[in-house]
């Protein structure tokens, strides 16, 4: 039995409520939503046929997202071994920079409707859904990684996250970096300055300094947790494709939470066999099953509604240019820089490269799905912008007439966290899938 699976079966025979309550959660409302959040993965992941066998840990890392994991973080705290933790809504922020000063990097809940009620006493209602999810993860005091938060890092990237993180300030401990809208010259070093501030304001509030050996350490921590998700994602331009785009999309979903050495070890072993599945022609969906390309807004957990669609109607999730998909691990940090101005340097650089739509102009993004369309034989692409998402919903023109001129067949989706719209999705993507 593996350490992992261990610890799993310990879990199960803990009780998590006295740590809920100590974090001051609303303890029948989370009891609620884990049970939701547990019939659904039920329900889209464990009904999956044929998955590869080392997916069990994505398995055990949704089974303690909310319980194990929290336990474990507060722990490290507890003893002195990590000095606090850091919650964060977006890849913008830098993780080696936390874990160089000692904290622990974690994504917090955004991925559901919660407390949409309280959420409109603070925010529009036609507010994008995700930003209405962080705020009512918050309101209805339902996740812990929220409330276990010491210090959450915002980004100034699109205007509807600038504006709700002045609410989240009332709320939470609360530091907000400055994401230039530009790519030059000039914004790079614009950018590098930013680093440098949320660097001083990390080490401030952990009480570490931030070292060379402790930076080239965790560069190198995240630097290896990206190389094994891109050995994982070369996998999946074979046919049949190895591994489901919904596995595949848990995986960056997992990085955001999850112990990154630890993570590492299994995203590499689903490699090892996602590979040798790839060579004995072993896959999830038959051969010559409609391969799709998503590429649009990111999916927190657990928004997995749109992937489950796609590949219940037959098609696969080949590869996901998004948030939650290559933009998390395409690009390493440089590992060259040997003081710590070299290495803020070169993870300013390489966060800057990130192709997100808040980008004008963003032909980087646009290169990006052409050429992981090809690289992975996509048959189609499916552009997916969440609902009172200005820059996507915007951006989906320039990425239509992109497909068009590569010749790759192209829908858009805009959808929200709801289900009622499922069916309306189901016949529109079947019927993409079909004329492919």
């Amino acid at each position: 039995m593996s350490d992992n699976t261990n610890e799993t079966t310990a879990a199960a025979e803990y009780d998590f409520h006295p740590m809920w309550e100590s974090l001051g959660m609303d303890v029948p409302a989370h009891d609620m939503l884990l049970g939701a959040v547990g019939q659904m993965f039920g329900d889209v992941f464990l009904a999956q046929e044929n998955r590869p066998a080392s997916t069990d840990y994505l398995n055990q890392v949704v089974a303690g997202i909310h319980s194990g994991r929290i336990k474990e973080m507060l722990d490290k705290k507890a003893s002195g071994e990590a000095k606090k933790i850091v919650g964060s809504f977006c890849l913008y922020v830098p993780e080696e920079i936390v874990i160089a000063a000692g904290g622990i990097p974690v994504g917090l809940c955004s991925g559901a409707d919660w407390a949409t009620d309280k959420v409109e006493e603070h925010l529009p209602r036609a507010t994008c859904p995700l930003i209405k999810s962080f705020a009512g993860f918050k309101l209805g005091s339902v996740c812990p990684y929220i409330e276990s938060s010491d210090l959450v890092i915002g980004e100034n990237t699109c205007d509807g996250k600038k504006k709700a993180y002045e609410f989240m300030a009332t709320q939470v401990n609360m530091y907000t970096v400055d994401i230039p809208n530009v790519h030059n010259a000039q914004t790079l070093e614009l950018w590098k300055g930013e680093v440098r501030k949320l660097a001083e304001r990390v080490e401030q509030e952990t009480g570490q300094k931030i070292t060379a050996e402790s930076l080239k350490a965790a560069i190198k921590l995240a630097n290896d947790k990206r190389r094994a998700l891109q050995r994982l994602s070369a996998t999946r331009a074979a046919d049949p494709a190895p591994i489901s785009g919904l596995d595949s999309l848990l995986t960056v979903q997992a990085a955001f939470m999850d112990d990154a050495e630890r993570l590492t070890g299994a995203i590499n072993a689903m490699a090892d066999e996602c590979e040798q599945r790839a060579a004995d022609g072993v896959g999830v969906a038959p051969k010559g099953a409609k391969r799709i390309l998503y590429t649009g807004t990111p999916m927190a957990v657990p928004n997995w509604k749109l992937f489950n669609i796609i590949e219940k109607a037959g098609g696969v999730v080949v590869g996901e240019e998004a948030c939650t998909g290559s933009r998390y691990y395409k690009d390493l940090v440089d590992e060259s820089g040997e003081t710590v101005d070299e290495m803020l340097d070169a993870i300013a650089e390489r966060y800057f490269g990130i192709n997100c739509a808040i980008f004008t102009p963003n032909d980087g993004r646009i290169e990006d799905i052409v050429r992981m369309a090809r690289e992975l034989n996509a048959d189609g692409i499916i552009d997916c912008s969440l609902q009172f998402c200005t820059l996507y919903e915007m951006e989906s023109f320039t990425v239509e007439k992109a497909a068009e001129q590569a010749g790759i067949p192209f829908m858009h989706i805009t959808t929200d966290y709801a289900n009622e719209d499922a069916g309306q999705l189901t016949t529109r993507i079947e019927a993409f899938l079909e004329m492919l």
